[in-house]
């Protein structure tokens, strides 16, 4: 049996979670989620507690009973702490800014980036060089950040570009100068 799924997950006072059919919601203070159960598992709710059982024992169902445990804690996280990344942006004359529902993005390129924010995301600029992406759904934040930092990911020579924050780039030592 999978040692995370078989786990209950602790459901806080402040969360409701529903199970019907295939569906589970989950509600919190800061939203709603929800998820579809795959056919080969079942979700039981017990006394304050959600648990992740398998109906039938295949290679399947063992894959993806710790994945949707996983999934179901991250949704009742998600309502109640939320999740962020951060980025840094390293470069001369790379900035950010938030003009309405798009962010705008100067990364040396010719014209600026234009990224539109998408439902259920907020982007926080506390400096041009900094960006807070937070949200609901662990995933969305993670594919938020990524397509960010996708526009221009760290170069190997200079490290100039949007990393996460914390995240170490390895420099190349570059041609430096040849014997004469």
């Amino acid at each position: 049996m999978s040692r995370i799924g078989r786990k209950p997950i602790e459901i806080p006072q402040t969360v409701k979670v529903k199970v019907e059919g295939d569906i589970i919601e989950v509600q919190g203070p800061k939203g709603v989620l929800t998820h579809r159960i795959p056919e080969e598992l079942q979700v039981q709710l017990e006394d304050g507690k959600v648990l992740v059982q398998r109906k039938v024992e295949n290679r399947r169902a063992r894959a993806l009973h710790g994945l949707t445990r996983t999934l179901i804690a991250n949704m009742v996280k998600g309502v109640t702490e939320g999740f962020e990344k951060r980025l840094d942006i390293v470069g001369v004359g790379y900035r950010a800014q938030l003009e309405g529902n798009v962010l705008k993005l100067s990364l040396g390129y010719s014209h600026p980036v234009i990224y539109p924010i998408p439902e259920g995301i907020k982007i926080e600029v506390p400096q041009p060089t900094k960006i807070v992406v937070k949200g609901i759904d662990k995933q969305k934040v993670g594919q938020v950040a990524a397509e960010i930092r996708s526009f221009r990911e760290p170069d190997s020579y200079k490290g100039k570009g949007i990393r996460y924050e914390g995240e170490i780039v390895r420099l190349k030592a570059g041609k430096g100068r040849g014997k004469r």
